[in-house]
This record gives structure tokens, C-alpha cells and sequence, in this order.
């Protein structure tokens, strides 16, 4: 049997000294057509292990990270479909400074990517979108689920028996939905526009009027 190959893995982070929900690490699983009896993932404080097998590719596939620092594996968030496996976990330490790098160990992991769609400098974070973590459901649990720390057995757990397909997927709709939303919202503003070159021109018609004055009263006087 050949040996597991790894997983494209995609990350960013937000921090925070004072709100843990906004003080946590974006982790993507890169791995497409993993069904839920061939999906194993363990999250502890120090790190996670993944196994799955992806239909579509026929390969089985293997992950183990040691975090730069803890994470609270008992809030996590999880969402799972069928072309990754999407994570939001929770750092333990609250700390305005980004972690300098995801893993303990500073050697490059040539399978570690940025995820520059969810990515934003450290002194830009006020400025990320408020609805970052709608796409994953509640904290602490998926809806309908129950709490997260049961479904991993404490400290972690196998997730062999749960069906990924059904967790946090109401959340990306809804996601999906608020974006076209405001996209509609933009597109009714722009007619605006057209009302101040309306106001331009009856500002430009504003001085022949007073021009006009002159003469009427010159014609009263005349009378």
C-alpha cells in the first residue's frame, strides 16, 4: 500500500487582548470527495492529526501539525464539504500580536499556504468583515450537533461517525445570501448619482434667475 500523501493546507489568523471571538487561527484542509466513513480528525491543544480517503482522486490522505501555540480544542468550529475541510480554532492565549507562523517548528512546510482570500495585516484587522465566522456556525458547537467538546470526546476524538456533509451548511448560505444582498444594496444606491447632476444643473440655472430680477423690477418701475 502507498503511503498517505499530504494535504494542501491554507491558514490565516485574527487577534485579539481582549474578545476571544475574534482571536483565532482560519484552517483549510485541502482535500475534495472525503466521505464522512473515511474522515478521522483529532484536535488537541497542541495540534491536530487528520487521515481521509478522496474518492474522486482514489488516495488516501494524512495530516499531523504542532501549533505554534494552544488552541482550545473544546471551540471549535467545523465545517465540512466536499472539497475541504474548513476549521476556526480558537487561540487559548489572548494577545493583540499575531502568532509568527502557524507551527512550532520555523522550518517551511512546503504543503502550508497562506489563505490570502481571508487574510488581513495585523493593524487592518478592525476593518475585516464582521461576518467572518457566519460561514461556520455557533461557537463552540455545530447547529443541531450539540457541544463540540462531547462529539470529540474531551481533548479530541475520531470524527469517523459524524456526518460533515450537515454541519455549518445553512450558515453558507445565509453567508452566501447576505453578500448578493449587499451587492444589491450598492447597485440601488447608484441612481443617487444622477439626482447631483440634477441638483448641478438647477445650481447652474440658480444664477441666470437672479440675473432675471433686475429687469423685472426695472419694468415695475417704469409702471
Amino acid at each position: 500500500m502507498s503511503a498517505a500523501a499530504t494535504p494542501e493546507v491554507l491558514w490565516a489568523q485574527r487577534s485579539s487582548k481582549t474578545d476571544a471571538a475574534r482571536n483565532f487561527i482560519y484552517l483549510t484542509i485541502s482535500v475534495p470527495d472525503v466521505q464522512k466513513s473515511n474522515l478521522k480528525l483529532d484536535i488537541q491543544k497542541q495540534g491536530l492529526s487528520f487521515s481521509g480517503h478522496s474518492d474522486s482522486l482514489k488516495k488516501d490522505f494524512a495530516l499531523t501539525l504542532e501549533f505554534f501555540a494552544e488552541i482550545d480544542p473544546k471551540d471549535v468550529k467545523i465545517n465540512h464539504t466536499m472539497k475541504n475541510v474548513q476549521l476556526v480554532l480558537t487561540k487559548t492565549e489572548l494577545k493583540e500580536e499575531f502568532w509568527p507562523r502557524l507551527l512550532k517548528e520555523s522550518k517551511k512546510a512546503h504543503f502550508l499556504k497562506t489563505d490570502f482570500d481571508k487574510w488581513v495585516d495585523e493593524d487592518e484587522q478592525d476593518e475585516a468583515p464582521e461576518d467572518d465566522l457566519g460561514n461556520m456556525g455557533g461557537m463552540g458547537g455545530m447547529p443541531g450537533m450539540g457541544d463540540m467538546s462531547n462529539m470529540m470526546g474531551g481533548a479530541g476524538g475520531d470524527f469517523g461517525g459524524i456526518d460533515f456533509s450537515k454541519l455549518g451548511g445553512a450558515g453558507m448560505g445565509e453567508g452566501a445570501d447576505e453578500e448578493e444582498d449587499d451587492d444589491d444594496d450598492d447597485d440601488e444606491e447608484m441612481p443617487a448619482l444622477e439626482g447631483q447632476d440634477d441638483d448641478d444643473d438647477e445650481e447652474d440655472a440658480a444664477p441666470a434667475k437672479s440675473a432675471a430680477k433686475p429687469s423685472s423690477s426695472k419694468i415695475e418701475e417704469v409702471n
